[in-house]
């Protein structure tokens, strides 16, 4: 199906070229032969939408040296309604121990797709993540951890954490990015390369209007329009045209994935419609282009993917070990699983890493048989066995009663304490430095930027982390 003229603007990110008008914020050639390539490797980007509770994806099972399982059970109800989970039915998906309290920890039922990699060494959960000062309004959480800037600072507004890397790294010609939605996320929101917007490849394709039916020199009108805006001399011009050419040669570059991939690996294409939910759907058209580059396919090299489910708003009929979270964990493990299966048959499943987020948890008390709005919740962060160190790290919040704040969420805390929070920029951070082949100093400098001089709790002095151990 093609997409309108309108669509194609807004995924194709044409829609801030404006912003190219003034000197892009990683933009000199200094700073880009900074950055180390990224050599053979991906990274994929799930994002939770709504608000998963963490506090029933990660569980205590013991209390270890505290009092983490007794403190869940006051506020996790039993019976009908209630939200807690059992031993009993944790028992299938036990991991490892919390590393403040020694308490025995789990995954939630639904999770056992993850569970399965976690004991293959490709899960790293981590816990207590968010950040200082947190907001519980999903629209400006999402922005921050999209964003990477819970301080507001100006001039990263606009572009994405993902972003700012691809725009220090790539140009306008290439396509290093494929959002698989209908529009660019804001995690990989720039102004200096492509990223493109495809919900599903075998119908991708360019935005013909519908008058007469000679595409071909429609195509080539439109390329020689745009090689000739690339040789121009304004730098919108120049961005314009790259861009274009880029986008325009993508529709028919990308499409033949899917008839690849199918005639080549229908096994796992039918695992993936087996499961048949988007999470599933979605993570096979990744697949398919990771394949594609795998192969060598010519004009298709791109090496970053997003992606997103929607539901984990929860206030309500939440479920513990059935119902809405349930559903949603089980789609997202046992999609994740069939991922990796598929990544390891082709050969490419140390090549690939994924990390999962979602803007906020959900508070410890129960709200009738759902949640409010939390402070701290898990990430997750999966590759292959040899491109992670999978285990468990961060500490689990005290939901101890006496150290809840005044609207019962867990304290967030970033200086040494025994319950001590993980920054979110920390896993990041690490992602960027070890993964994407950053230095400490461009991280903070370009991608994170701390506030060092107004003292921010983020800096070499007070916290930072860029080596938290889940990545060799």
């Amino acid at each position: 199906m093609a997409i309108t003229r309108r669509q194609f603007i807004r995924r194709t990110g044409l829609a801030t070229a404006g912003t190219v008008l003034g000197p892009s914020l990683f933009g000199s050639p200094f700073v880009r032969r900074a950055f180390a390539d990224l050599g053979d490797r991906y990274l994929v980007v799930i994002f939770l939408d709504g608000g998963n509770d963490g506090q029933n994806t990660v569980v205590p099972v013991s209390n270890g040296g505290g009092s983490l399982r007794s403190d869940y059970e006051v506020y996790r109800r039993a019976g009908g309604g209630g939200l807690r989970l059992t031993p009993a039915q944790l028992g299938p998906t036990t991991i490892g121990n919390d590393p403040n309290t020694g308490a025995a920890l789990a995954l939630h039922p639904g999770l056992f797709g993850l569970k399965q990699l976690y004991d293959a060494g490709q899960l790293a959960v981590i816990q207590g993540c968010g950040y200082p000062e947190y907001s519980l309004s999903h629209e400006e959480a999402r922005l921050i951890w999209q964003s990477g800037n819970p301080l507001r600072i100006t001039p990263l507004s606009g572009t994405g954490w993902v972003g700012r890397h691809l725009a220090a790294t790539y140009g306008a010609s290439q396509i290093p990015g494929v959002c698989i939605s209908d529009s660019i996320a804001a995690e990989f929101r720039q102004s200096t390369t492509s990223v493109l917007a495809i919900q599903e490849l075998e119908n991708f394709g360019f935005p013909w209007d519908g008058y007469g039916d000679d595409e071909a020199a429609k195509s080539a009108a439109f390329g020689a329009l745009h090689a000739n805006a690339a040789a121009g001399s304004q730098a919108a011009q120049v961005f314009i045209g790259n861009a274009g050419t880029a986008t325009l040669n993508s529709t028919s570059n990308y499409p033949a994935l899917h008839s690849d991939y199918e005639n080549d690996r229908g096994a796992f294409s039918a695992l993936y419609a087996d499961i048949d939910r988007s999470v599933a759907y979605d993570l096979r058209e990744v697949a398919k282009i990771i394949y594609g580059v795998n192969a060598g396919a010519p004009g298709v090299s791109a090496r970053f993917f997003h992606l997103d489910n929607g539901g984990y708003d929860t206030h309500s009929d939440q479920g513990g070990a059935t119902g809405q979270q349930y559903d949603l964990h089980r789609e997202l493990g046992d999609s994740l699983k069939v991922f990796y299966d598929d990544l390891a048959d082709m050969g490419a499943a140390d090549k690939v890493l994924t990390v999962v987020w979602s803007e906020f948890s959900r508070r410890i008390q129960q709200n009738g048989s759902g949640t409010d709005h939390g402070s701290q919740g898990p990430m997750f962060v999966i590759g292959g066995p040899g491109a992670l160190n999978g285990g468990v790290y961060g500490n689990h919040p005290n939901i101890a009663g006496a150290d809840l704040e005044n609207d019962g969420n867990t304290r967030y805390r970033q200086t040494a304490h025994a319950f001590r929070s993980t920054d979110f920029r920390d896993v990041f951070g690490t992602i960027l430095k070890h993964w994407l082949n950053m230095t400490q100093p461009q991280i903070l400098s370009n991608i994170l930027i701390p506030d060092a001089a107004a003292g921010e709790y983020w800096n070499l002095t007070n916290g930072i982390d860029l080596d938290m151990g889940f990545l060799p």
